[in-house]
């Protein structure tokens, strides 16, 4: 409240606000975290999510509602 700070919900009836966050956690552990079984420390497991997520899932990564361009 001091912070001006409101949490976000989902808007009631509205299953889909989050769909979008869910793929992308969803294809983040199929392609990055399970093929792992264990990272050898934090710094290791950082740099392997930030590979993934600016390298790999926004530049490479192609959509089929973008007609299969990259973003």
């Amino acid at each position: 409240t001091e912070l001006h700070i409101r949490h976000s919900y989902s808007r009631k009836g509205c299953p889909y606000d989050n769909a979008p966050m869910e793929s992308f956690h969803a294809s983040l552990k199929k392609d990055c975290v399970y093929p792992v079984p264990v990272f050898e420390d934090y710094e290791t497991a950082a740099a392997v999510l930030f590979e993934y997520v600016h390298a790999f899932y926004n530049r490479k990564r192609i959509h089929s509602s973008l007609g299969y361009q990259t973003p």
